[in-house]
């Protein structure tokens, strides 16, 4: 007979071959699972934690955390990474938001500079790191401290409220995020990973980002143009850091100059949680979007127990660890 070790292998890949797993991914389902046990566990320890108050107050975390790890997830697809999204959130949300509150912009030119500029970063980070074959961590870390900088210097080192929702003049903005207790904002999100999973796996230039990741070399002897399309993913990244930054204006209003380095390593744990390799090749948006809901949940049930922002961090800093060396040992057994 089987011993036990035989058996638990056995049903385990019966779970692997079963149709609905097979399309989903078995790493997504573990993850998903995982999610819900922990839901359940808050919900246990902290009276209240299903209230629908704690769901929104969840969900406003996941919507500019979740564009963060999305724009991300292209970038480390190529085999780059990108320390500054953060701080260029912050950068977006104080330049679009001063010229809205202190020079009389309208709502919507606001929100245009908060994705322009997002833009703007990603054309930098990219064309430094593709064309001037600068390494990425070198780049995302200059690019972090001009952000800081040039925000510092335009609001001049002064914090921006962005209207509030009855605010006739320009509050209108925050139905991205919630219109009559309706998350509008995790529609957008939703849709918007859709989009990013369509871009990444069934078009060419998704393509193109996966395989510099795997064999940059080999791709470009191929004849393609490496350098377009590893500039293309930064871009890319840049945007949605610029979409980001107006979720986190609609849920938290205020933006403070100096900050947002804490949400890199959210936003990268969140989509190398999902499945995404920190060296390349290989990414999942949906697995991302997982992630980001997962980062999101450990964050507000932390806050929920008690406990400090800063044990929330140290948290997130033993799951990159955690996550980092287990795609390491998973890259080490394949090989």
């Amino acid at each position: 007979m089987p011993g036990p070790e035989k058996e638990t292998e056995g049903n385990v890949e019966k779970i692997k071959q079963h149709p609905f797993v097979k399309k989903v991914g078995f790493n997504r389902v573990i993850l998903f699972c995982v999610m819900i046990l922990m839901y359940l566990a808050f919900a246990i320890m902290v009276p209240g934690f299903f209230g629908l108050a704690r769901i929104m107050s969840i969900m406003n975390y996941v919507y500019f955390l979740g564009f963060l790890s999305l724009g991300v997830t292209f970038v480390i697809a190529t085999g780059g990474i990108d320390f500054s999204i953060g701080p260029v959130m912050f950068c977006c949300g104080l330049i679009s938001g001063y010229t809205l509150v202190n020079k009389g912009a309208p709502v919507v030119a606001a929100l245009i500079i908060s994705v322009l500029i997002g833009f703007l970063f990603g054309v930098f980070n990219g064309y430094l790191v593709s064309y001037w074959t600068i390494p990425p961590f070198i780049v995302s870390m200059a690019s972090m401290n001009i952000a800081k900088g040039i925000a510092a210097v335009y609001t001049k080192t002064q914090s921006v409220s962005w209207p509030l929702s009855n605010d006739p003049a320009g509050g209108w903005f925050r139905n991205l995020v919630s219109c009559n207790g309706f998350p509008v904002g995790l529609v957008i999100f939703l849709v918007a990973a859709f989009i990013c999973m369509i871009v990444l796996n069934n078009t060419k230039p998704g393509r193109y980002i996966l395989c510099l990741g795997s064999n940059r070399e080999a791709v470009r002897l191929s004849g393609v143009d490496t350098k377009k399309w590893e500039m293309l993913a930064y871009v890319i990244c840049g945007t949605l850091v610029g979409i980001a930054a107006i979720f986190f204006v609609g849920a938290y209003t205020t933006v403070q100059p100096g900050y947002g380095d804490q949400y890199n390593n959210e936003a990268i744990a969140g989509c190398v949680m999902g499945g995404t390799s920190m060296v390349g090749g290989l990414a999942s948006i949906g697995g991302t979007v997982i992630g980001v809901l997962i980062i999101s949940l450990l964050q507000e049930g932390i806050l929920a127990l008690g406990f400090a922002k800063d044990i929330q961090l140290i948290v997130t800093g033993l799951i990159v660890i955690v996550v980092v060396y287990a795609d390491v040992m998973a890259r080490r057994r394949k090989n």
